[in-house]
């Protein structure tokens, strides 16, 4: 089923239609900035030309969202399953208090990503950035898997400042020859090649599926720096009391 998106339509217009009709695969042509596609959905698949608005997929629920273009901020906020699908760049905040589910982004995503994420028993949410990460990454990260492939070619480091601060759970693992800078003492860094870590090798195996245009087995022949909360040196306060 197909929706054209004009410059006049709103955002709850959008959404209330994509909720309404029965069919499962459903294509958006020419989003605008609308915001909250795919908000709270499950068993539909949406397809995404033009550039959606903010909290695409916020508290997905087992949707998939594929998006031609770039997405803007607060990404995937609070889901709980599904695929997030980014064949551009994604901007602030992907990915925020994600719970489940999987975001791919073949491009760059701007600060905070992954800030707050979490998992609970079977739910392990990914985020995949296939390029580099803004400043903040896994922010408070309490679960879940945040991979940076750093297949920048801008010159610019994969990470920018305060990687992991406050990070308590969860990993992150960075394709990269040179730890970022200032990451902080809470966190702790090992460096193996990607062949050596079993749970890498399918996330970049869906990655490069995805966008049909690397090299797997390249990727995962490289050095990856493993990033986890040093438990001989863990926060002591997360959190200030009123």
């Amino acid at each position: 089923m197909q929706i054209n998106v004009d410059e006049n339509m709103h955002f709850q217009v959008l959404n209330k239609r994509i909720r309404e009709l029965p069919e499962r695969e459903i294509t958006v042509n020419g989003a605008m900035g609308q915001r909250y596609i795919g908000a709270g959905l499950s068993d539909k698949t949406i397809t995404i030309t033009g550039t959606p608005g903010n909290a695409l997929g916020a508290y997905l629920n087992g949707c998939d969202i594929i998006v031609r273009g770039n997405a803007q901020d607060a990404t995937g906020d609070t889901m709980n399953d599904g695929k997030i699908i980014i064949y551009g760049n994604a901007g602030d905040a992907t990915g925020y208090a994600m719970r489940g589910g999987k975001i791919y982004v073949k491009g760059n995503t701007g600060y905070r990503c992954g800030i707050h994420m979490k998992e609970y028993q079977s739910l392990k949410p990914v985020i995949v950035i296939g390029g580099r990460a803004g400043s903040f990454l896994g922010e408070y990260q309490a679960g879940g898997i945040i991979v940076v492939l750093g297949q920048n070619e801008d010159g610019l480091p994969i990470v920018h400042n305060f990687c992991g601060t406050g990070m308590h759970g969860g990993v992150m693992y960075l394709r990269c020859r040179k730890l970022p800078h200032k990451i902080p003492g809470q966190i702790s860094c090992q460096c193996k090649t990607g062949n050596q870590i079993p749970e890498l090798k399918q996330i970049v195996e869906d990655y490069c599926s995805y966008f049909g245009e690397y090299s797997s087995q390249a990727l995962l022949a490289d050095n990856f720096f493993i990033l986890t909360p040093n438990k001989e040196n863990p926060y002591k306060r997360m959190y200030t009391n009123n």
